[in-house]
């Protein structure tokens, strides 16, 4: 974390979370305005992981095959080959997601749960790690398409990176305006053998039973709040009790506290629930409505 922040100034909580996410052997979606480090983040990260790393820049005209690759006729032998498309590498940065079609959106939908390609019937495994950093627009920008609800839930994490303080903006203009590129400066600090490892470790964190009870709780009353139109699926609780284990182990815990679920609820469920159409109109936010959920939901008393 220490190296990608050498390039990413003053973003410590969200390196952690992507950080926690890879540890959970999830995708993250980056959603912020142009111009704030997205794919700073992104390409720093993959600099400082030893992993094979490509960049997919997302355009209106860019179709399917190119992301999943496609089969074509070899006339010496008369046999298809397979052209490896350009999600075919354990680290993804797919820049500007929401620029492209729905159609070629929905390409990522089988690898990102999968971890696997299908192409004429024949099926290609992704390399291990697998993990897609996506960064997106605003939706009311112009030249987006809106994320389906089925992609936005096969996403781990959403995090928003933000403005920089005044301190960090002038630090940041020091730091690029001498001709220094510290981009150049990241060397990598971990490969995939030990990523691997890591992710194998999680799932000795034990959650009681008290906790994944008060997971599916969450899960349950969001369903039902007057402020969601859509609540948290299955998933998504799954997905929460992971990031919640992912923050126990790099905490040095061997055990989920509520604490961890509270501190992940956010990142982790904030871009899969939909606001009704009353709260959107009261001006209410995704992040406001979780946070009033959560507290209203009864905290276990026993852990673990």
């Amino acid at each position: 974390m220490d190296m990608v922040a050498n390039a990413i100034i003053g973003k410590d909580t969200v390196i952690l979370q992507v950080f926690l996410a890879i540890l959970a052997r999830g995708h993250i979606l980056l959603e912020d305005i142009p111009g704030v480090g997205k794919t700073t983040l992104a390409s720093s990260l993959a600099r400082s992981l030893d992993c094979s790393f490509k960049r997919i820049q997302f355009t209106p005209d860019i179709t399917p095959s190119d992301v999943t690759g496609f089969s074509i006729v070899n006339f010496k032998t008369g046999e298809l080959e397979y052209r490896v498309g350009q999600v075919m590498s354990q680290i993804v940065l797919a820049d500007e997601i929401n620029r492209t079609s729905p159609k070629t959106q929905s390409s990522l939908l089988e690898v990102m749960e999968e971890g696997q390609v299908t192409v004429d019937g024949v099926t290609y495994l992704m390399p291990k790690p697998f993990i897609v950093l996506a960064t997106q627009n605003p939706v009311d920008f112009v030249g987006t398409y809106p994320l389906p609800e089925a992609q936005l839930d096969r996403f781990f994490m959403c995090v928003s990176i933000g403005y920089p303080s005044a301190e960090e903006e002038t630090d940041i203009l020091g730091r690029y305006t001498t001709g220094a590129r510290p981009m150049d400066e990241l060397r990598p600090v971990c490969g995939a053998a030990d990523i691997l490892s890591l992710q194998e470790r999680l799932g000795e964190v034990y959650a009681s039973k008290e906790v994944r009870a008060y997971v599916s709780l969450i899960a349950r009353e969001s369903r039902k709040h007057p402020s969601l139109q859509l609540g948290v699926s299955t998933r998504g609780a799954i997905f929460l009790l992971r990031a919640a284990q992912a923050t126990a182990m790099l905490a040095g815990r061997d055990y989920v506290i509520p604490e961890d679920i509270q501190l992940m609820a956010n990142p982790v469920l904030k871009h899969r629930v939909l606001l009704s159409a009353e709260a959107r109109m009261r001006g209410m936010t995704a992040e406001r409505a979780l946070k009033s959920l959560i507290g209203s939901v009864q905290v276990p008393v026993k852990v673990p």
